[in-house]
């Protein structure tokens, strides 16, 4: 009985045992993970992620290491400028561990060297720039932050991909001049859109204007071409028919004396000039009225009788 029992104490001590090696020696690596292994508390290998064997209690697994890119998000550092002014700037880097035994022994703790180095290297940068470089120039600075950041981790198994300032607050007394510069600045280019846009509007009006008039100028030399053109033909077709109803002197004559009061119609008529043809027109028509007086005065007279002499003679004979 106790013999058996000894058995079963000594069996389960074993399976115990088996469990035990077999979970040390059998591992597991997820992906986007690296795992190092010492071997007597010495540096072994790698592990890739999959499934790996281990010899239970010679190898040790140090921690897992995230081969993902990392955002690391620091808080507002005050960093000082040219111009002696104390900015407050939040930076966030992006960095990626490229070689996990690198990140292992090279440095105890890589974020906490990144944040330092950044911070360090965010002051020099600003440190040589003015408030509205700053301010202006955040693109140059990511540059520099990151060139100097991914050459000083390189040797510490990491790459630093990006690097990027969140925010660039001054001083609130400086943020009340800007605000106020702003303002002057966006009130100065609204005045100056007002008076271009008056300009143009001028511009535009005295163009509109000056169509206008010439184009009411070309609608009256039109308008007078016409007229004149429209006259030239009732003058010629009044002479047509004139000469081909063979007017009489006398006529003519009449009509040129009823012609004659039209002249001086009119209130804008002060001055009346006679043209020096008129006393040769009124003589000739004195000459034509007068012949045509005297023929009908002999039409109208009775012939006159003969003499006595002259009948009785042509009796006698």
């Amino acid at each position: 009985m106790d013999n058996s029992l000894g058995l079963w104490i000594v069996l389960a001590v074993l399976i115990v045992f088996v469990v035990i090696v077999l979970a040390r020696a059998i591992r597991i690596i997820p992906q986007a993970r690296a795992g190092v292994v010492e071997r007597l508390g010495k540096y072994q290998r790698t592990l890739n992620p999959g499934l790996t064997l281990l010899i239970p209690f010679v190898d040790r697994l140090l921690p897992l290491l995230d081969l993902r890119e990392q955002v690391v998000s620091f808080p507002p550092q005050p960093v000082i400028t040219e111009d002696n002014l104390v900015v407050s700037i939040d930076t966030v880097v992006y960095f990626q561990v490229t070689d996990p035994r690198a990140a292992t022994y090279e440095i105890a703790n890589y974020i906490q060297a990144v944040e330092q180095l950044t911070t360090t290297t965010l002051r020099n940068v600003v440190g040589g720039l003015n408030l509205e470089e700053a301010l202006t120039s955040r693109d140059q600075i990511n540059g520099q932050l990151r060139g100097v950041l991914d050459e000083a981790t390189g040797r510490w198994g990491i790459r630093v991909s990006r690097v990027e300032l969140k925010a660039i607050d001054p001083p609130l007394s400086i943020q009340d001049s800007m605000e106020k510069q702003m303002r002057a600045e966006r009130d100065r280019r609204a005045a100056i859109l007002t008076a271009e846009g008056t300009k143009q509007s001028q511009i535009l009006t005295a163009e509109g204007q000056r169509q206008a008039a010439i184009l009411a100028a070309e609608g009256d030399a039109k308008a007078a071409i016409l007229r004149a053109d429209g006259e030239s033909q009732a003058i010629q077709k009044v002479f047509d028919a004139i000469h081909k109803g063979n007017p009489t002197q006398r006529l003519l004559a009449y009509q040129y004396l009823q012609t004659l009061p039209k002249l001086a119609e009119g209130n804008s008529n002060k001055l009346w000039i006679i043209p020096s043809e008129v006393g040769e027109a009124l003589k000739g028509i004195g000459d034509v009225l007068g012949r045509t007086d005297l023929r009908e005065a002999e039409a109208s007279e009775p012939p006159a009788p003969l003499a006595q002499g002259q009948g009785e003679a042509g009796t006698t004979e």
